[in-house]
């Protein structure tokens, strides 16, 4: 296999404001002509310039479906929509025959719970998760579990947001059949040790499922050196179009997965006596897929290649420091997902107000940050929270945005004293 992409490369320090040019969506002002500053990029990021070109080329000049068509757009749209797949695959270490075109982490997700484990799956197995799960990785396990007569096994998480890997590794027994988790968490912003979890699992030939949505713009992904059995991501949260993801699979697993959804292009023949399927990532794609949602994400693959993944890591994580000593003093500031090496994400409450409350004000003057469970809602329980604001920054976030941010914070402090 080629070098991935994303391999180690020597770079120069990010160029923050040439990466914020090509943002239209960040120059312009909101409410009575504040300035901008987007901190909600775990929930969505936005989208470069050549990602939005990509786009409208595809749908101007080469709009058509793949796959048969014989005529020059039809050709143009499988060879982009294909050339995708190869380029995504290279982005992630894995084989292009394990790498299957979802609409999103979720539906990945569901894709290996209904078509992998659920057949496998008998009364008394076990499927464990993590207190820091996304209702994406917790609900279509129970929904099988609910099946088969089997049961969900929920390893805790510390005080500060750690995983209790201790007690993960005593509840992956013999009755597991899955362990599903997290690689960053959506809301604490936690780093697990997913490696370590993986080689864990494997010792005891339990299939391992990552949910990566939160980690792939912001750390280099090596699918077929960490050894998991299926790796998830979102296009969305890649710089790339929204309903478009990625499931990253061994191929061999793949070749023993029966069809999840039936339709065209996932068949090899069709009869009324009986249907023989198509081999690989095809048996898995039904119906017209989102060609432009493959031909965005790989544009923004490569725009985040160039501008070197390891250098926006890097320019987030001082981003993050330099947010959290901002708002430090700020009186009543509660903060949740204090984890070492955590993902610039910040989490958090002021004492006495509504976490809705707070996000509203912190929107009149110009700062967008995320109000509410964030899909984690057995985790805010184990917090004893109902929800809370969170501010999440990107490769195209900078020092005006954290200071407008820790302004904005003080100010709607006073206004709710």
């Amino acid at each position: 296999m080629n070098a991935p992409d994303n391999a180690q490369k020597t770079q120069p320090a990010l160029d923050v404001a040439h990466v914020r040019k090509q943002f239209p969506v960040l120059h312009q002002h909101v409410h009575d002509n504040k300035r901008l500053a987007y901190l909600d990029n775990a929930a969505t990021t936005q989208k470069p310039e050549a990602v939005l070109n990509a786009l409208d080329r595809y749908y101007r000049y080469d709009n058509s479906n793949v796959h048969r068509g014989v005529h020059a757009l039809a050709a143009r749209a499988t060879q982009g929509y294909e050339q995708a797949r190869a380029r995504i695959a290279r982005f992630a270490n894995a084989s292009e025959a394990g790498t299957v075109f979802t609409r999103g982490t979720t539906e990945a997700i569901n894709l290996v719970a209904y078509s992998h484990l659920l057949p496998k799956l008998e009364p008394g197995d076990e499927i464990l998760l993590t207190e820091m799960e996304h209702h994406a990785n917790i609900v279509p396990w129970q929904l099988i579990a609910e099946r088969a007569g089997a049961r969900i096994v929920v390893a805790p998480v510390h005080e500060d947001g750690r995983l209790d890997l201790d007690a993960w590794r005593v509840r992956l027994n013999a009755r597991t059949r899955m362990a599903a988790f997290v690689h960053v968490s959506n809301t604490l912003g936690t780093v697990n040790p997913v490696a370590e979890m993986v080689a864990e699992a494997r010792k005891q030939g339990v299939s391992t499922l990552i949910d990566g949505a939160q980690a792939v713009a912001h750390i280099p992904l090596q699918f077929e050196d960490l050894g998991a059995d299926f790796y998830t991501f979102s296009a969305h949260k890649l710089y790339g179009p929204t309903g478009f993801g990625v499931l990253l699979a061994k191929p061999e697993l793949l070749a023993a997965m029966p069809p999840w959804q039936g339709g065209g292009d996932m068949i090899d023949t069709v009869s009324f006596e009986g249907t023989t399927y198509a081999d690989g990532p095809a048996r898995f794609e039904a119906g017209t897929p989102h060609i432009a949602g493959a031909i965005g994400l790989a544009a923004a693959i490569d725009w985040l290649d160039a501008q070197g993944l390891r250098a926006a890591k890097a320019h987030e994580d001082a981003l993050l420091a330099q947010a959290l000593e901002a708002i430090d003093d700020v009186p009543g500031l509660q903060l949740f997902g204090t984890a070492p090496g955590k993902a610039a994400i910040i989490a958090f409450n002021l004492e006495g107000a509504h976490a809705s409350d707070v996000s509203s004000l912190l929107d009149m003057q110009g700062v967008a940050v995320r109000v509410g469970h964030h899909c984690t809602m057995p985790l805010h329980a184990r917090f004893g929270l109902s929800g809370t604001a969170r501010a999440s920054f990107a490769i195209y976030n900078d020092a005006d945005d954290v200071a407008q941010f820790a302004s904005a914070l003080r100010k709607a402090r006073d206004m709710l004293r």
